[in-house]
Protein backbone atom coordinates (compact mmCIF):
# COMPACT_ATOMS: atom_id res chain seq x y z
CA UNK A 1 0.00 0.00 0.00
CA UNK A 2 1.24 3.24 -1.34
CA UNK A 3 1.69 5.83 1.72
CA UNK A 4 1.97 9.81 2.25
CA UNK A 5 5.84 9.00 2.53
CA UNK A 6 6.59 7.61 -0.78
CA UNK A 7 5.37 10.55 -2.79
CA UNK A 8 8.73 12.86 -3.62
CA UNK A 9 8.89 15.96 -2.37
CA UNK A 10 9.00 19.15 -4.40
CA UNK A 11 12.80 19.48 -3.41
CA UNK A 12 13.48 16.58 -5.29
CA UNK A 13 14.85 16.74 -8.58
CA UNK A 14 13.54 13.75 -10.08
CA UNK A 15 9.70 15.89 -10.11
CA UNK A 16 11.62 18.26 -12.74
CA UNK A 17 12.86 15.73 -15.15
CA UNK A 18 10.39 15.24 -18.50
CA UNK A 19 9.14 11.98 -18.45
CA UNK A 20 9.33 9.47 -20.38
CA UNK A 21 6.36 8.04 -23.44
CA UNK A 22 5.28 4.64 -22.16
CA UNK A 23 5.43 1.68 -24.67
CA UNK A 24 3.04 -1.20 -24.97
CA UNK A 25 2.21 -3.47 -23.51
CA UNK A 26 2.86 -2.09 -20.39
CA UNK A 27 5.12 -4.09 -17.98
CA UNK A 28 3.75 -5.80 -14.96
CA UNK A 29 5.55 -3.60 -12.78
CA UNK A 30 3.59 -0.44 -14.36
CA UNK A 31 0.19 -1.89 -14.09
CA UNK A 32 0.91 -2.54 -10.50
CA UNK A 33 1.81 0.69 -9.78
CA UNK A 34 -1.19 2.07 -11.55
CA UNK A 35 -3.38 -0.66 -9.02
CA UNK A 36 -1.50 1.12 -6.13
CA UNK A 37 -1.66 4.64 -6.89
CA UNK A 38 -5.62 4.03 -7.94
CA UNK A 39 -6.30 2.72 -4.63
CA UNK A 40 -3.99 5.47 -2.78
CA UNK A 41 -6.30 8.14 -4.56
CA UNK A 42 -9.74 5.97 -3.37
CA UNK A 43 -8.38 5.43 0.31
CA UNK A 44 -7.44 8.60 0.37
CA UNK A 45 -10.64 10.63 -0.15
CA UNK A 46 -12.79 8.36 2.45
CA UNK A 47 -12.26 10.37 5.77
CA UNK A 48 -12.27 6.84 7.72
CA UNK A 49 -9.40 5.09 5.48
CA UNK A 50 -7.70 8.55 5.21
CA UNK A 51 -7.06 8.39 9.10
CA UNK A 52 -6.88 5.10 9.62
CA UNK A 53 -4.37 5.02 7.02
CA UNK A 54 -2.50 8.77 7.82
CA UNK A 55 -3.57 9.35 3.98
CA UNK A 56 -3.40 12.86 2.46
CA UNK A 57 -6.09 13.38 0.50
CA UNK A 58 -5.48 13.52 -3.39
CA UNK A 59 -7.52 13.26 -6.72
CA UNK A 60 -4.53 12.68 -8.90
CA UNK A 61 -1.38 11.13 -9.06
CA UNK A 62 1.33 11.03 -11.90
CA UNK A 63 3.88 8.50 -11.81
CA UNK A 64 6.82 11.04 -11.46
CA UNK A 65 5.81 11.20 -8.00
CA UNK A 66 6.79 8.10 -7.32
CA UNK A 67 10.03 8.55 -9.22
CA UNK A 68 9.12 6.40 -12.43
CA UNK A 69 9.40 9.24 -15.16
CA UNK A 70 6.80 7.31 -17.46
CA UNK A 71 4.35 9.34 -18.49
CA UNK A 72 0.81 8.24 -17.46
CA UNK A 73 -1.30 9.16 -14.49
CA UNK A 74 -4.20 8.10 -12.61
CA UNK A 75 -7.83 10.55 -11.11
CA UNK A 76 -10.08 9.04 -8.64
CA UNK A 77 -12.83 11.56 -8.94
CA UNK A 78 -15.39 11.55 -6.19
CA UNK A 79 -18.33 12.89 -8.76
CA UNK A 80 -21.03 12.07 -6.11
CA UNK A 81 -21.07 11.20 -2.33
CA UNK A 82 -19.24 7.83 -1.85
CA UNK A 83 -18.93 7.44 -5.75
CA UNK A 84 -15.63 7.14 -7.87
CA UNK A 85 -14.89 7.68 -11.47
CA UNK A 86 -11.26 6.23 -12.33
CA UNK A 87 -9.24 7.40 -15.01
CA UNK A 88 -5.68 6.07 -16.16
CA UNK A 89 -4.04 8.29 -18.58
CA UNK A 90 -1.12 6.71 -20.39
CA UNK A 91 0.77 9.31 -22.92
CA UNK A 92 -1.34 11.99 -22.47
CA UNK A 93 -1.35 15.37 -24.37
CA UNK A 94 -4.25 18.04 -24.42
CA UNK A 95 -6.20 17.82 -27.93
CA UNK A 96 -8.87 21.40 -27.19
CA UNK A 97 -9.29 23.53 -24.98
CA UNK A 98 -11.74 25.89 -24.06
CA UNK A 99 -10.83 29.94 -23.99
CA UNK A 100 -12.03 30.31 -20.88
CA UNK A 101 -9.68 30.39 -17.58
CA UNK A 102 -10.63 28.51 -14.18
CA UNK A 103 -8.65 29.03 -10.94
CA UNK A 104 -8.94 27.02 -7.38
CA UNK A 105 -10.62 29.96 -5.06
CA UNK A 106 -9.12 28.08 -2.26
CA UNK A 107 -5.81 27.39 -4.12
CA UNK A 108 -4.48 24.55 -5.86
CA UNK A 109 -2.77 21.56 -3.79
CA UNK A 110 -0.29 18.54 -4.47
CA UNK A 111 0.68 15.61 -2.70
CA UNK A 112 4.31 16.45 -3.75
CA UNK A 113 4.21 20.47 -2.03
CA UNK A 114 3.72 19.59 1.98
CA UNK A 115 3.54 23.79 2.48
CA UNK A 116 0.57 25.68 1.96
CA UNK A 117 0.76 27.96 -0.99
CA UNK A 118 -0.91 31.31 -1.60
CA UNK A 119 -1.58 32.24 -5.26
CA UNK A 120 -3.94 31.12 -8.53
CA UNK A 121 -2.77 28.76 -11.21
CA UNK A 122 -4.68 29.83 -14.58
CA UNK A 123 -6.18 27.18 -16.37
CA UNK A 124 -8.29 25.67 -19.34
CA UNK A 125 -12.10 25.76 -17.97
CA UNK A 126 -12.76 22.56 -20.04
CA UNK A 127 -10.06 20.06 -22.02
CA UNK A 128 -10.10 17.65 -23.92
CA UNK A 129 -7.26 14.70 -23.84
CA UNK A 130 -5.88 12.03 -25.80
CA UNK A 131 -4.22 9.19 -24.08
CA UNK A 132 -4.45 5.64 -24.04
CA UNK A 133 -5.81 3.29 -22.02
CA UNK A 134 -3.92 0.94 -19.29
CA UNK A 135 -4.35 -1.74 -22.31
CA UNK A 136 -3.08 0.61 -24.96
CA UNK A 137 -6.38 1.51 -26.58
CA UNK A 138 -7.03 5.10 -27.77
CA UNK A 139 -9.06 7.14 -25.42
CA UNK A 140 -10.63 10.64 -25.33
CA UNK A 141 -11.39 12.31 -22.02
CA UNK A 142 -13.60 15.17 -21.93
CA UNK A 143 -13.07 16.96 -18.62
CA UNK A 144 -14.67 20.56 -16.81
CA UNK A 145 -14.03 22.06 -14.32
CA UNK A 146 -12.03 20.73 -11.37
CA UNK A 147 -11.72 17.59 -13.35
CA UNK A 148 -10.19 19.43 -16.14
CA UNK A 149 -8.23 21.32 -13.53
CA UNK A 150 -6.65 18.15 -12.22
CA UNK A 151 -5.96 16.54 -15.39
CA UNK A 152 -3.52 19.92 -16.23
CA UNK A 153 -2.17 19.18 -13.34
CA UNK A 154 -0.94 16.01 -13.54
CA UNK A 155 -0.24 16.61 -17.15
CA UNK A 156 2.08 19.52 -16.00
CA UNK A 157 4.15 16.65 -13.37
CA UNK A 158 4.50 15.03 -16.41
CA UNK A 159 6.05 17.68 -17.94
CA UNK A 160 8.35 18.52 -14.82
CA UNK A 161 6.38 21.62 -13.59
CA UNK A 162 4.91 22.16 -10.34
CA UNK A 163 1.38 24.20 -9.81
CA UNK A 164 3.71 26.55 -7.76
CA UNK A 165 5.73 27.56 -11.20
CA UNK A 166 2.28 28.75 -12.82
CA UNK A 167 1.97 31.33 -9.71
CA UNK A 168 3.89 34.73 -9.91
CA UNK A 169 5.66 35.35 -6.82
CA UNK A 170 5.61 38.91 -6.77
CA UNK A 171 1.83 39.00 -7.82
CA UNK A 172 0.44 35.40 -6.88
CA UNK A 173 -3.03 36.91 -7.73
CA UNK A 174 -2.19 38.32 -11.11
CA UNK A 175 -5.02 38.02 -13.60
CA UNK A 176 -7.55 37.08 -11.21
CA UNK A 177 -10.13 39.24 -12.60
CA UNK A 178 -9.60 37.65 -15.74
CA UNK A 179 -10.49 34.35 -14.64
CA UNK A 180 -13.56 32.41 -13.34
CA UNK A 181 -12.75 30.76 -9.26
CA UNK A 182 -14.73 27.42 -9.10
Amino acid sequence: MLKTKDFLDEKDKRLRLVSKEVSFPLTKKDKELISQMIQYLHDSQIEELSEKYDLRPGMGLSAIQLGVAKRFFVVVYEYEEGKFETYVLVNPKIISNSMEKIYVEEGEGCLSVNRPVEGIVPRYARVTMEAYDIDGNKIHVRAREDLSICFQHELDHLNGILFIDHIDPKNPYKGKDQMRPI
